[in-house]
């Protein structure tokens, strides 16, 4: 399998002016070609590959005008071209939405194969760059990695992703098995019981974050204090993002270290997050991002993670029983069934029927039916 592993690292101030213009030529290529196949197409019905894109490229970097191209390697320039030719490919078949155009306010990367970076004796060099990158390793790479992308956050940290082969390690068989609901007061609850709490980490700096935007909204547009306080708000958003990935990375790897099965709720979040009063919420808890770790970290240790439907009704069915309540609005937390008269936690009962359909689904191979 292959595995990123990423590392924060701090540039000298010649390898900084050096990823700037890597940074603003990748950007400039990505963005002049996209603008130039949108109206090749709107204009004049002509579709536009990467061959045909690869040759415009090389074309512009003849001109006198844009020389300063080849000032930085051309590995990244052409792996910009790659990315969009995925993005397309992605819109045409629906998985995603038409290529935007880069900002220079946002995000910064940079992708090197192994022709545009060196890998030798623990330490990593980039092109164009005769001093080594001053990496905090804080693990040691596997193998000599295959492509390094370098990346520059909106709050100006620097970042180097390495990708690499590795073997995964399955681990000792767990005769335990769970299920899982999630929520906004409780980031999930599981059929034992067990509640997680939500550290809300949005909540925790939102007034702090609230007053530097407002001090960001009064500085003048082009001026350093503008760009100063554009940091301090960058800064906020970097750390709740950390906290909030660092929780979950947490509470994904304890729940697969000890779980054989883990079962879980389809849930199509972009979708709910469309919803006006809780949107915030849902946002910050990160359902999505926990759902797509525990894919991949059950898939690395040899672990079942079990998708049942999204339809299927967890929070409405006894999980004594079976019997199915027509209705059951969200500030009902616990209930009587009137079947068998047991008295439900609703996220307790949800997290078991939702273990006890994600268990038949594993035995038998298909969705289950309300």
């Amino acid at each position: 399998m292959k595995r990123a592993y990423k590392y924060r690292f701090y540039p000298t101030p010649d390898q900084v002016e050096l990823l700037a213009q890597t940074f603003g030529c990748v950007r400039f290529v990505y963005n002049s070609i996209l603008r130039w196949r949108t109206d090749a197409y709107y204009e004049r019905q002509e579709k536009i590959g990467y061959t045909q894109a690869s040759a415009r490229l090389t074309a512009q970097k003849k001109e006198t005008e844009f020389a300063w191209l080849n000032d930085v390697s051309c590995v990244p320039l052409q792996q910009s071209l790659r990315h969009q030719q995925a993005a397309f490919k992605n819109f045409f078949e629906g998985r995603a939405s038409y290529p935007a155009f880069k900002s220079k306010r946002h995000k910064q990367s940079a992708e090197l194969t192994a022709s545009a970076f060196k890998y030798r004796d623990g330490k990593l060099y980039m092109a164009k760059s005769k001093d080594p990158l001053d990496i905090c390793w804080s693990r040691p790479l596997p193998c000599v990695p295959s492509t390094v992308t370098i990346s520059k956050d909106a709050a100006g940290r620097y970042f180097v992703s390495c990708l690499c082969e590795f073997e995964p390690v399955s681990l000792p068989i767990s005769p335990k098995m769970v299920g899982i609901d999630v929520g906004l007061k409780e980031l999930f609850v599981t059929d034992t019981g067990f509640k997680t709490g939500n550290p809300r980490h949005t909540a925790k700096y939102a007034k702090r974050l609230a007053l530097l935007q407002r001090r960001l909204s009064k500085k003048q547009k082009g001026s350093k204090n503008r760009v100063k306080a554009r940091l301090k708000v960058a800064r906020i958003h970097a750390k709740i993002a950390d906290c909030r990935l660092d929780n979950l990375h947490k509470l994904s790897r304890k729940l697969i270290n000890e779980n054989q099965v883990v079962c879980v709720e389809s849930l199509k979040v972009k979708n709910m997050i469309r919803n006006p009063i809780l949107s915030k919420a849902i946002a910050d808890a990160g359902w999505g991002e926990l759902m797509r770790q525990l894919q991949y970290k059950g898939e690395w240790a040899d672990r079942s993670v079990i998708a049942i439907d999204q339809f299927f009704p967890s929070s409405r069915r006894c999980s004594d029983c079976g019997f199915i309540m027509n209705k059951m609005p969200l500030n009902v937390r616990s209930w009587n069934c009137p079947e068998c008269d047991t008295r439900h936690d609703r996220d307790v009962n949800a997290a078991r029927n939702i273990k006890a359909a994600g268990l038949a689904v594993l035995a038998h191979g298909a969705n289950v039916n309300p």
